[in-house]
């Protein structure tokens, strides 16, 4: 058999990240079968990369190390180098992450770690430079050294141990959470009356929020950099909902006005970049992702529903805007991400000069209003002289400035943001990564169902549109896969694409009423209890029973860059209870709930979507019952203006005799509660509100039901 690592492999990879790397001279591998042997029967140790094809840093140490001729002649020799796209394979880069925070106490990407023959790591880090500067170890040294000290037998010796110690560390910090052993801690009020303990562990999840609130630049952190926070800015939503406080409210809003007045904030062509490299929101690492642009539509929706502000229902469908321009499938589905790199380097596709303003403007006084409007100065804001975009001067203040009306500024900064987007749209463009993947599209469906309920049934066009896609191209019928690109289709699908994906289809039946997306959910959900539930553990695992053994099985109870995929999929099992009594839902998510009350109560805000799947399998979700063939318009009004955060609407036929073909479809045998005896009553649409266990009559009158929840929970 021939070595595999005699050559660059990636050439045969369709992930854009690695293919970019297929012209290294590195001997890359990817990770498969093929690579772990080699690095067995040639006995040296595995070099991990990973990383993605966003990612800035990425790109700076491909072009410092990886196209270096030294650095491959040390990597070819003495290492198999392996790649991995982190997008492709979020298990490997769960383990190998942890194992960087536990032992350096950060993380992120590229990710640099070494291996054992056998996958246990003894050595990683992140970035290195070639050579070593401002203290950081220089890249071809760290791997001369470790090869030095592989082949000294009484040093490799120290490395295994290390390497076992480090795996026993990352096996104890993911497989096995700390159980109370209580399985009725976190039980339904009405059975121990627990709920008072589940509010109290929000209550300090939202006094925690507001403490790690930055009160002068808006968002969480006291410096830079600043990232987006998006269950945080939900659970003080909430909070402020529930309770009528000031603080959570002003936090949240103080939160959701920094990230769109800022730089953080694409102002030409809609959507969020993935974070701000400084405290005041200036300066964005400029990659847009699509689980961001996801996750942060969603709040802002829900801001918009809350507070009746347009600015939050603009940000949200200029962002939805963005999305189905430039991230879109022509067939259905979204891309994965652009990346922070165009033309002559980071960011340059979206920063300004004046000069630039003024050449695609072609007017001077609406030139000198967008300048002064979006901060556009000589100095500017970001390397050399150019300036990213934020909100600078108020409509208000600048029309007292310039001596015009209020609609003449906005007329001027619309035709001048159009005129900044066209010219924009003549320069290169970032490169964008097509991948699909199934969990990211999951957020994204979400998001734009719940456009669709908020802002116009046409967005929820798009939801449908992207679940078909994946339904097609990665559901068999029994299993998910995790991407497609291209005709081709890669990878097991693991938690996140099996809970993400459920919960956009289920929230697709809520806007459309259409029964099919709900039997995909419960189809995905069923998949999620059958082969990533561990009874014995009493926890979801990240990875299916049946996928790679790698050197530990991860967990995610934490909200991360996205929500906790062990937190989603305990409360969409609970959403899906009401619906499939008898499927055992409801018991998987309480189990994994007292599983995990220790680490809920020890740290509420690190677990927040997993916290507030507590509350709700303590209080029971509001449920919201609409018997009717069509929607009357004034319900539609009514539910895209209330805000409703985790409740179930539940769509039905008037009749029960239209009932059956649903349940045939969803291969129920009896009608659930949520639907059961809840027809239309006098031949008209009816709508049924239930709310801690206890129900509203049938009422022809939505906006009196969800009143009549209202005033239940004063």
């Amino acid at each position: 058999m021939s070595d595999p690592t005699a050559r660059n492999r990636l050439d045969e990879e369709a992930s854009p990240y690695l293919r970019q790397h297929a012209d290294n001279p590195v001997n890359w591998q990817p990770w498969d079968g093929d690579a772990l042997e080699a690095a067995r029967e040639r006995d040296v140790p595995i070099f991990l990369s990973v990383g993605y094809s966003a990612c800035h840093w990425c790109h700076v140490m491909e072009e410092e190390s990886f196209e270096d001729e030294a650095v491959a002649e040390v990597l070819n020799e003495s290492f198999v180098p392996v790649k991995v796209d982190r997008e492709e394979r979020p298990d490997l880069d769960r383990v190998y992450q942890t194992v960087c925070q536990l032992v350096s106490g950060r993380g992120g990407w590229p990710l640099s770690v070494w291996l054992t023959p056998e996958g246990e790591p003894f050595y990683v880090g992140t970035y290195f430079p070639r050579d070593g500067r401002q203290g950081m170890p220089g890249f071809i040294d760290v791997c001369r050294n470790v090869a030095d000290s592989w082949a000294d037998p009484e040093q490799r010796s120290e490395m295994e141990n290390r390497a076992d110690q480090w795996t026993a560390a990352v096996t104890d910090e993911l497989e096995e959470p700390e159980s109370s052993g209580e399985s009725d801690d976190l039980d339904r009020p009405d059975d121990t009356g627990d709920e008072v303990e589940v509010e109290r562990f929000l209550d300090e999840a939202t006094t925690a929020a507001i403490r790690s609130a930055d009160p002068e630049y808006g968002g969480f952190g006291r410096g830079g950099p600043k990232f987006p926070q998006p269950e945080r800015v939900d659970l003080l939503m909430r909070a402020h909902a529930e309770s009528g406080r000031d603080e959570p409210f002003d936090v949240a809003i103080g939160t959701l006005e920094a990230m769109a007045n800022g730089g953080l904030y694409d102002h030409v062509g809609g959507g969020f970049h993935r974070y701000c490299t400084d405290r005041e929101w200036v300066v964005p690492h400029f990659e847009k992702m699509l689980y961001d642009n996801a996750e942060l539509t969603r709040v802002y929706l829900d801001a918009y529903r809350l507070t009746g502000r347009s600015r939050y229902g603009v940000v949200a469908q200029e962002t939805l805007g963005f999305v189905d321009r430039e991230l879109s499938h022509p067939d259905g589905g979204f891309y994965a991400t652009l990346d922070a790199d165009s033309g002559e380097g980071e960011g340059e596709f979206y920063v300004w000069t004046p000069d630039r303003v003024r050449e695609a403007v072609e007017d001077d006084l609406t030139a000198d209003l967008l300048c002064d409007r979006f901060g556009v100065t000589d100095a500017g804001n970001f390397e050399g002289g150019r300036t990213v975009l934020t909100i600078s001067a108020g409509i208000d203040e600048l029309a007292e400035e310039y001596d015009l009306d209020v609609t003449e500024v906005r007329r001027r900064l619309t035709d001048g943001r159009l005129a900044l987007f066209d010219v924009r749209e003549e320069r290169e463009r970032p490169p964008r990564d097509e991948k699909v993947l199934a969990g990211w599209n999951g957020l994204m469906i979400s998001a734009f169902a719940t456009g669709g309920r908020a802002l116009g049934e046409e967005l929820a066009d798009s939801a449908v549109d992207a679940l078909a896609f994946v339904r097609e191209h990665l559901w068999d019928g029994e299993r998910l896969s995790r991407r497609f690109i291209q005709e081709d289709v890669k990878g097991e699908g693991y938690l996140e694409d099996y809970a993400f994906l459920a919960r956009g289809a289920f929230d697709t039946y809520q806007v459309t009423g259409d029964v099919a997306h709900l039997a995909f959910a419960l189809d995905l959900a069923r998949v999620i209890r059958q082969a990533f539930y561990d009874a014995d553990a009493g926890t979801i695992y990240a990875t299916p029973a049946d996928g790679e053994e790698l050197v530990a099985r991860p967990q995610e109870p934490k909200d991360q860059s996205t929500p906790s995929s062990l937190g989603v999929a305990t409360s969409l099992l609970l959403d899906l209870h009401q619906f499939a009594p008898d499927e055992g839902f409801e018991d998987v998510a309480t189990d994994v709930l007292a599983t995990y009350d220790s680490r809920i109560r020890a740290s509420p805000l690190e677990h927040t979507t997993l916290a507030m799947a507590a509350a709700k399998r303590a209080r029971g979700p509001i449920e919201v019952t609409l018997a009717a063939d069509d929607l009357p318009e004034e319900w539609r009004e009514t539910l895209a203006g209330r805000y409703l955060p985790g409740a179930i609407v539940a769509p039905r036929p008037a009749a029960d005799g239209e009932l059956s073909d649903w349940l045939d479809e969803l291969g129920l045998a009896e009608a659930p509660p949520v639907w059961a005896n809840r027809d239309v009553r006098d031949g008209e649409p009816t709508a049924y509100v239930c709310e801690n266990f206890t129900c509203s009559p049938p009422n022809h009158d939505l906006r009196a039901a969800l009143e009549w929840s209202s005033e239940r929970g004063t």
